[in-house]
């Protein structure tokens, strides 16, 4: 969360520079009320303010900007880091719109100002080629209209003596997560009825009907294919597997065996040159190689130092380290492919080489989507934090980075902010740790997998005959 809020931080000031006459209000005042002098004090200079500090009955909001029009009125422009205009950013400024006309000022226009999917950086950002606005008057003043209301229902609640019960449904999380969802869906059992896979709206309907537990799903009821088998393995307490399908995706398996997993950043405002808004930059990957089958696992990795563009040293070594044959093993290989990919259009004197690694790629996820293997512990669940606990008896807990926004964020941080080398150090050690644990578990689900059909080939053998 807040990652999130020094994101959208960091675009509102890159949105303040378009008015380079433009004063910040209240940076150093800690009381409401006394930003609320300083905007009074501020309006009559006719500049463009930065959140300015406005209230009107139990209404109160500050402007990102608030940008003066002829004629004595003003035009609302609000900053969004998302790459487009959605329903509740047309709410955010109906609510200014509401709490500014109350208080007395003459609104002319209503402005989204968001980020410009298109931009690509070379050089310098310059705000101007950064964000798009989008003019949502018509919208903002219509839904204005409804604010009144809306305040009064929520003064009712608020002066509740207790908090409503509310049953819960999709409102849960739209548009956002609640934060208390965790508190209100806590009555829930561990395999409940939400845990069955791409259930969507189903989840509600069966609790509707008083059914919580995925294992109490009629059996005259419609499921898909996995749905059904997921149910079936929860009340058998037994793994799924189907073995012509298992041994087939294990023997397109060819030595030496790669386990390539990458670690990426997608800040809002681009770092590097030739880079756009969002977009994933690699810059760490863990590889692990198995050559042969009983030959000893074998461990390389990358993870950038400095500032600067990491892709071309992450390419240059991954291009280096990476086998010439065999197969390259990746969970979920979209996001690999495509970094991979984006890789080659910014430094085309790899594409000889990616010619000769796209093909040989191979997705673990795969057998795991289609539900050729589920184990009762995934919940529901193909991604790998689900599979290599439930296959494997392994998983993150006792990392101190667990999961791919953390090891973001955290790079992010200890590459970019003021801090002290011994706490880089320290991150980067984890960084690693976290990436390797990716590759190694590759490693051992394959091996489990392995295990599994070699189980399986052996229980359904006949007595004394040796299955190769």
């Amino acid at each position: 969360m807040q990652a999130g809020f020094d994101q959208g931080h960091e675009v509102g000031a890159l949105a303040q520079k378009l008015f380079p006459d433009g004063l910040k209000i209240g940076d150093d005042a800690t009381a409401f009320e006394a930003v609320i002098a300083l905007t009074q004090a501020a309006l009559r200079k006719r500049k463009p303010l930065f959140e300015a500090a406005f209230i009107f009955n139990r209404g109160i909001c500050r402007v990102d900007i608030l940008n003066p029009a002829p004629n004595g009125a003003w035009d609302i422009i609000e900053v969004k880091s998302t790459t487009g205009l959605n329903e509740v950013h047309v709410e955010d400024l109906a609510f200014q719109v509401w709490v500014l006309a109350n208080a007395g000022l003459k609104i002319r226009r209503c402005y989204l100002c968001h980020i410009n999917a298109d931009f690509v950086r070379v050089g310098p950002v310059v705000p101007k080629d950064f964000f798009v606005f989008k003019d949502v008057t018509v919208e903002a003043v219509t839904s204005s209209k409804l604010i009144a209301d809306k305040l009064e229902q929520m003064a009712q609640t608020i002066s509740l003596p207790e908090s409503p019960t509310i049953q819960i449904g999709k409102h849960c999380d739209a548009p956002y997560a609640c934060p208390l969802r965790d508190q209100c869906w806590d009555f829930l059992p561990e395999a409940s009825v939400f845990t069955l896979y791409r259930g969507g709206a189903k989840g509600f309907a069966f609790l509707k009907q008083g059914i919580q537990l995925l294992s109490d799903i009629p059996a005259d009821v419609k499921l898909t294919n996995n749905q059904a088998i997921q149910r079936s393995a929860l009340i058998s307490g037994q793994a799924h597997v189907d073995p012509l399908a298992i041994k087939a995706f294990l023997s397109q398996l060819e030595y030496p065996i790669s386990f390539l997993d990458f670690e990426t950043i997608g800040p809002a405002v681009p770092r590097y040159d030739h880079s756009r808004p969002y977009q994933q930059i690699p810059f760490q990957y863990s590889l692990h190689v198995l050559r042969s089958k009983n030959a000893p696992l074998e461990h390389c990795q990358f993870l950038a130092a400095g500032t600067a563009d990491p892709r071309p040293k992450f390419m240059r070594q991954l291009r280096d380290d990476l086998p010439a044959t065999g197969s390259v093993v990746v969970y979920n290989a979209s996001f690999e492919t495509s970094r991979l990919k984006e890789g080659g259009k910014l430094l085309p004197e790899f594409k000889p080489w990616l010619k000769t690694v796209l093909p040989r790629i191979v997705d673990l996820l795969l057998p795991f989507r289609g539900f050729r293997y589920y184990h009762p512990a995934q919940n529901g669940s193909a991604s790998m934090k689900a599979v290599l606990p439930a296959l494997t008896g392994k998983s993150y807990q006792g990392l101190t980075i667990q999961e791919g926004g953390t090891a973001s964020r955290e790079f992010l941080r200890v590459t970019y902010g003021n801090v002290p080398a011994k706490e880089r150090e320290r991150v980067r050690h984890d960084l690693a740790e976290y990436c390797g644990l990716d590759t190694q578990g590759m490693v051992d689900i394959i091996q489990a997998l392995e295990k599994e059909l070699c189980e399986l080939t052996e229980s359904s053998a006949p007595q004394n005959k040796i299955v190769a």
